[in-house]
């Protein structure tokens, strides 16, 4: 008779090497029977609760060929653990000619025999049953406790040998840095791209994603709440994100969601609050006014000008003094020695010694140790209602110092100058001509602009030097025929000089 061979195994403490001993002992029940083995069907961890097993369908499938007589498995449970699903596909199974046998349980074909599989089919029914239940109480148990419960852990958060959540001192501080970045106005584009190039994975090892960069801003994990099915848990595990960073990135996540669409390019002024008229330093504001003829002109208007307090500085068309400006960064960005010097000060400035982390860790290790001798009091069985007040305290210190270092070790990243040199290399593929990118490229290294009527000031975010540009030199390029017809300024001798200057000067004191 020909037979085939179905092996399963579930994911439930078992490995390949389960699959080997059945086919091992089906084999040699074949051999004894003089069965010749014409196929094998193999589904690996999947359960026998569900018929939704490729393999096993496949077999079903294949016994209308008539090529088989005989299903063996090596156990009946490794056929179906659902009653209804047996009784079933093996009534398909007999309308095909083909019979499933036992290689390890004796049934014979009597009354008796058929009383016995419908026996050990239920029991197979019975213990997949109680399984299950006995996993849902140690399930509910470990959420009780707050321990993990299995699935993906969050970045940022890692467990200790008895399975409680503890913070991940190596990602935690990107996803804080996430939520404050979003806080501070940046878009989940770019904290996925800034993410991805700190070199953060997932949990399974691949690229950050803009779903896994929203999952994130939306983990109430990351305030201490311990969620697990209906269980809510305040404060059950270490917070990485203050609470009330965490909500107001919630608001703006709301309101960004229900927010109208962007303004259009040409009407998007990318130079607003960076663009100072030179003669009276106030702001130049963005303005639009229809002509006869039903044309829209636009162009940035000095605020001074527009209330009348006095200063006669002259409007700029917005076309041109953006993109002088954009394709001013272009160059700056694609000189690789400027971009070399400057990730040469960056990693100066990162490598400073920070005199606050040093002192925090000392300080968390003292509390540390507080907290240890007090739980070996407690084990020595003292224990009064002040010192459950005083480790309570501890514990509250502990997570602020926590905290606080995280904090520290955001503001002195460990980069190379590789790592630096790769974040600024991306600003080359931006293209100058969507909104998006104009604007983070503006953002990203534009400090303020100071319009004269013989010159332009760029204050840019980094130190190098002042650079002069003749109006020459502007005239022959491809700005050039722009100049007079796009409202630039008049005289016959022009230059555009950038100073340079680290973005937090004004902070810092330097110059």
């Amino acid at each position: 008779m020909n037979a085939v061979i179905y092996a399963r195994y579930s994911s439930d403490n078992q490995r390949e090497e389960s699959i080997e001993g059945q086919l091992r002992e089906c084999q040699a029940f074949a051999e004894s029977n003089d069965m010749i083995i014409v196929d094998t069907y193999i589904d690996r961890a999947l359960s026998a609760k569900t018929d939704n097993r490729p393999d096993f369908q496949r077999m079903i499938k294949d016994s209308a060929s008539g090529t088989f007589d005989i299903v063996i498995v090596w156990k009946l449970d490794r056929f179906a653990r659902n009653r209804y699903d047996s009784a079933h596909y093996k009534s398909v199974l007999q309308k095909n000619g083909v019979k499933v046998v036992s290689a390890t349980e004796k049934i014979s074909q009597t009354s008796e025999g058929i009383l016995l599989e419908s026996l050990l089919e239920g029991m197979a029914e019975y213990y997949s049953a109680e399984l299950a239940e006995k996993v849902t109480r140690g399930l509910t148990e470990n959420a009780l406790k707050c321990k993990y419960n299995g699935g993906t852990l969050p970045i940022g958060y890692t467990t200790d040998e008895n399975q409680f959540y503890i913070i991940d001192s190596l990602t935690a501080p990107a996803v804080l840095e996430a939520f404050k970045h979003y806080a501070e106005g940046s878009t989940m584009q770019e904290i996925t791209d800034e993410l991805n190039l700190k070199g953060i994975r997932t949990k399974k090892n691949t690229p950050i994603t803009l779903n896994t960069v929203t999952r994130m801003l939306h983990n109430r994990k990351y305030i201490g709440e311990y969620r697990y099915s209906s269980f809510v848990t305040p404060n059950g595990i270490p917070a990485i994100v203050p609470e009330d960073l965490f909500e107001r990135v919630q608001d703006m996540m709301k309101a960004n969601k229900k927010a109208p669409a962007k303004h259009k390019a040409e009407d998007e002024y990318i130079l607003t609050t960076k663009l100072f008229c030179g003669k009276c330093k106030c702001l130049m504001a963005g303005e639009s006014g229809t002509s006869h003829t039903g044309i829209v002109h636009r162009y940035y208007k000095c605020v001074s000008v527009k209330y009348h307090r006095g200063c006669d500085k002259k409007t700029v068309r917005k076309e041109w003094i953006e993109e002088l400006v954009i394709s001013h960064i272009m160059k700056i960005i694609f000189d690789d020695d400027l971009m070399d010097r400057l990730a040469d000060v960056l990693l100066e400035h990162l490598n400073k010694e920070n005199t606050s982390l040093p002192i925090l860790q000392k300080q968390f290790a003292e509390v540390q140790k507080n907290i240890d001798n007090m739980l070996n009091a407690i084990q020595q069985g003292i224990f009064t209602p002040s010192t459950k007040e005083r480790l309570e305290s501890l514990e509250r210190e502990k997570s602020e110092l926590s905290v606080q270092i995280i904090k520290e070790e955001i503001s002195k990243p460990k980069l190379t100058k590789e790592q630096i040199l790769f974040w600024i290399y991306k600003f080359r593929k931006l293209n100058p001509k969507r909104l998006d990118h104009r604007r983070r490229l503006v953002n990203s290294f534009v400090n303020s602009i100071y319009l004269y009527d013989d010159k332009i000031i760029i204050d840019c975010n980094y130190k190098e030097g002042t650079e002069t540009i003749t109006f020459e030199e502007i005239e022959n390029s491809a700005l050039g025929s722009d100049l007079t017809s796009l409202g630039a300024p008049r005289q016959s001798k022009r230059y555009i000089a950038y100073s340079v200057f680290f973005c937090k000067r004004a902070q810092n004191g330097e110059q």
